[in-house]
């Protein structure tokens, strides 16, 4: 009996040893975590914003447990500054600290507040978010109490989410309101709480309305330093250096530091208006290569890639979007309609060229109609660079048009015409002039009528020959008179003129 009990035992010792066993150990809070740092330093632009999203990504590829946002910023724009503060807060793959050596202020005090922690040095400065704009006057005011109002309301939501005192974060972008330490009198807990706040308490009575917070009220911005922060509750941590930061969030090494890439760079620089003004030259230019040689088709490719660079640096500098590239090709198609289908140049090439220059403009800018002088002055540049690009291909179209048949590398490009004595044998060894040969066809000097609209290309008839000419200058309706003033290669170029009595083929007319 003693035997069955003990062995009893035994198996039950056993089970729950085997049950203990089975358990997935405990992740252990000591383990040191891997981390990169992104930085967020100079003006908050929406460049700016869009490049912190892709080393996000590159962060995620990376399995980074931390983010280590590096943040040196005097602020920028609200609503980048907003996006990323939101951004950050959504984040659920990492922890998202911000790290603020010597300031965050303005914009990325927004940006700060989104994130999981708040990391200072304790000399370093954040907060002062009231948004401003420049005035027509060249000086700054403060933007107006609707724009202020939904602003603070967004700091208080951010700040609640990652348990900050909402009302300090709200004091950050409303100089009026002043901010008071408020003890509970049974739990001694502490509070910071405006007037209307203290005021809508449910039992008023149970706090103790102590001393103001200095910084905040009476016309200025709460600014706040590291040591100040921590104290308040706003920021979580003081470190005097990037390794101490490391070492008290028991992070481990090696130090990871995402830096921009070619793209990266590739984006900045064709952002630059002189850049992108190069670029519209350069497209325009291959047009008129394409317009003036069809068939290369090494125009059009240079145009479309031109254009295509253009619209994928806007894209990654965060300034266009599909609306944008949308009315490009809308445009594009208007103009294609009217120089191939319909004659003359009325609505459908106007609405083109407006469609393409809207595009072009909208893409250069993240708002849609100006408001401030700022934006003023950034479509004021948009619309330099673009007008300045057009003067500039018109000049140079003009000397291309002198001088189209005789540059290098076109000549190359383009056929040249058969010479003028060159001629066909037939079977019985004959000999008969080339029906190809320039002689038999065309010199400069002869008169034809056109045979199909010119828009600018189509055909015309000189004497019984049907040939692929190229109107210079307006659109020739079919059966106008033409006379061929200039031949480049295979391009025969034809003008309009009035009928004279007594013109034939191969001869001009005498006046």
């Amino acid at each position: 009996m003693r035997f069955y009990s003990g062995l009893l035992v035994l198996m039950c010792g056993l089970t729950c040893l085997m049950a203990v066993a089975a358990q997935p150990a405990e992740p252990q809070d000591d383990a040191p975590r891997s981390s990169v740092i992104v930085h967020l330093h100079g003006p908050i632009t929406p460049q700016l914003e869009h490049y912190v999203y892709r080393s996000l990504e590159k962060a995620q590829r990376t399995g980074a447990d931390v983010v280590i946002l590096d943040i040196d910023s005097p602020g920028g724009l609200v609503g980048a500054s907003l996006r990323l503060a939101h951004h950050f807060e959504a984040i659920t793959w990492a922890e998202v600290v911000a790290y603020v050596p010597r300031e965050a202020l303005s914009g990325a005090a927004i940006v700060a507040i989104g994130c999981d922690k708040i990391v200072l040095h304790p000399r370093a400065r954040i907060g002062n978010a009231g948004p401003i704009f420049l005035g027509e006057d060249a000086l700054f005011r403060h933007a107006p109490e609707k724009v202020r109002s939904d602003l603070a309301q967004q700091m208080r939501i951010l700040a609640e989410s990652q348990n900050r005192p909402p009302t300090l974060a709200e004091a950050m972008v409303d100089m009026d309101l002043q901010v008071f330490e408020v003890r509970n009198k049974s739990t001694d807990e502490i509070r910071y709480l405006s007037e209307r706040e203290i005021a809508a308490l449910e039992n008023p009575d149970e706090w103790e309305k102590g001393r103001p917070i200095v910084e905040s009220g009476n016309g200025r911005f709460l600014e706040l330093t590291g040591s100040r922060a921590v104290l308040l509750g706003l920021a979580d941590l003081v470190v005097d250096s990037r390794e101490q930061l490391f070492e008290k969030m028991n992070l481990e090494p090696p130090l990871r530091v995402i830096k921009p890439g070619t793209v990266d760079a590739v984006v900045f620089w064709l952002n630059r208006p002189l850049i992108t003004g190069l670029l519209f030259v350069v497209g325009l230019v291959a047009l008129y290569f394409e317009f003036s040689a069809p068939g290369i088709g090494l125009g059009g490719l240079t145009a479309g890639l031109c254009f295509a660079l253009f619209f994928w640096s806007r894209f990654l500098g965060g300034t266009a979007g599909w609306l944008e590239v949308i009315l490009f090709l809308a445009g594009v198609t208007f103009l294609g309609f009217e120089l191939f289908v319909l004659p003359g140049f009325g609505i459908s090439g106007i609405a083109g060229i407006v469609l393409v220059f809207t595009s072009l403009i909208l893409a250069s800018q993240e708002y849609l109609i100006p408001h401030t002088v700022r934006e003023w002055e950034r479509t004021a540049v948009s619309l330099a660079v673009l007008v300045g690009s057009g003067f500039l291909f018109l000049g140079i179209a003009a000397v291309l048009a002198r001088h189209f048949g005789r540059l290098p590398i076109i000549s190359r490009l383009a056929l040249s015409p058969p010479e003028a004595n060159e001629v066909d044998e037939s079977l019985d060894g004959a000999k008969k002039p080339s029906p190809y040969t320039t002689a038999y066809r065309v010199a400069v000097g002869d008169w034809g009528t056109a045979d199909s609209p010119l828009r600018p290309a189509g055909k015309a008839l000189f004497g019984d020959e049907y040939v692929d000419v190229v109107a210079d200058g307006t659109f020739v309706e079919a059966g106008r008179p033409v006379k061929v003033v200039r031949i480049s290669g295979n391009r025969i170029v034809v003008r309009e003129v009035e009928e004279a009595p007594g013109a034939t083929f191969g001869q001009e007319a005498v006046t």
